[in-house]
């Protein structure tokens, strides 16, 4: 745990040097080469994803299915039968390939960069201040859930970078992007209906025939599990339909929901109502709340709900520098010019409030981080150990 605490301190203050996209490229206009600041930015940058990229990729036995994947490497490799996607499979042909054998540290390496990568652009490129949002990433456990189920976690990354697509309308792209993604994990096809519905305006009669479906899917369990065992039959049979999620298990996933909800009610007509990006993510957090509130009897429900609040790490620094200041400074608000006098009031009490709520949330997931169904902790790498993972048994 403290390992984990001094990762996130460390990542969060050297995400406060990076300056946002906005801001860096409107300097930049006019100018030849490179000034001092966008120089620290970018080495900042490129700091936090080798310490993002090589945390994941030292790891081992780390994750509550990392031996279960080695032995899906292990079967992929030899021929035998797996339910994994055809692109991943290709992948880990690929790899093994490569070099010569079963080297599954290089796939989870693999995984670990690319994952990175695309979670560091999708928050640099798409945030209102990449130095919340990256704050978010690591305070709520997205990052060290990137050590779980590797397939699912890049496919999320993914996502969270197609939303660019629908803002813009662009859908086409967007459509395209996730028929790729589910080559690796074809639980993302789930996320085109869904982000299109976000993205339409909403009227009351189709408010009202969503929450009347909404209020289905508990009445009718039965039913609507047979449909998702049957748009996904590899859950057939298998040990997930014997864990009863319920509410309790969606616990967490309501909280940060119904937190999300009220700080956006908080200062809907100021940050939500006319903005159309923070518009469409609010959609896709009151999708969620519905998920795990009606939903919480399908088997894995967090997979599909954390395709809807992963936006909560542009939503609520969205929210956040979109509330009036009673002075504005020139030159674009940022996560540190909350802390000055020019601040809102509503503003800092707001700022802190998220912050006493994420700090909480950290603390929580790193007392449960050791839990079955996590396993993050403890933290081992093959650089430190001798002992190396290979097909569900330690040799040496």
């Amino acid at each position: 745990m403290i390992f984990y605490g001094l990762l996130g301190a460390v990542t969060i203050a050297l995400a406060c040097l990076v300056e946002n996209r906005a801001s860096c490229c409107a300097k930049a206009v006019g100018r030849m080469g490179m000034t001092r600041r966008q120089a620290r930015s970018c080495a900042a940058l490129f700091t936090l994803f080798l310490v993002l990229a090589g945390t994941a990729a030292l790891r081992i036995d780390v994750g509550n299915d990392y031996g279960n994947y080695v032995n899906i490497f292990h079967e992929i490799y030899v021929g035998g039968y797996v339910v994994t996607e055809p692109g991943f499979n290709w992948l880990v042909r690929f790899l093994f390939l490569l070099s010569g054998g079963e080297n599954y540290l290089l796939v989870f390496g693999l995984f670990a960069v690319v994952t990175a990568v695309i979670f560091l652009k999708a928050m640099y490129d798409q945030s209102v201040d990449f130095t919340l949002s990256f704050a978010l990433f690591m305070l709520l456990g997205l990052y060290f859930r990137t050590f779980n189920t590797v397939r699912y976690y890049f496919v999320l990354a993914v996502t969270l970078y197609s939303l660019r697509y629908v803002l813009k309308r662009e859908y086409s792209k967007f459509v395209l992007l996730i028929l790729l993604a589910a080559l690796f994990h074809k639980s993302v096809l789930v996320v085109i209906p869904l982000y299109l519905i976000a993205a339409l305006p909403w009227k009351k009669w189709q408010v009202a025939l969503g929450a009347a479906f909404a209020v289905s899917l508990p009445l009718f369990q039965g039913f609507w599990m047979k449909v998702v065992l049957w748009l996904y039959p590899s859950y057939q049979n298998t040990v997930y339909l014997q864990k009863e999620t319920g509410l309790e298990g969606s616990l967490m996933g309501i909280i940060r929901c119904a937190a999300v909800l009220l700080l956006g009610l908080s200062a809907y007509r100021e940050t939500i109502k006319e903005n159309r990006a923070n518009l469409f993510y609010f959609k896709l957090n009151l999708l969620g709340l519905a998920l795990y509130t009606c939903a919480s009897f399908l088997p894995l429900v967090s997979r599909f709900g954390y395709y809807l609040i992963t936006a909560h790490v542009l939503l609520v620094p969205g929210i956040l520098m979109g509330m009036p200041d009673e002075a504005p400074e020139p030159g674009g608000a940022s996560a540190l010019r909350l802390l000055k006098k020019g601040a809102g009031k509503k503003k800092k009490v707001m700022f802190f409030l998220t912050a006493a709520f994420c700090l909480l949330y950290f603390a929580y997931f790193l007392l449960t981080a050791h839990q079955e169904g996590v396993r993050v902790l403890p933290y081992h790498s093959w650089i430190f150990t001798e002992k190396e993972w290979l097909n569900g048994s330690f040799i040496f």
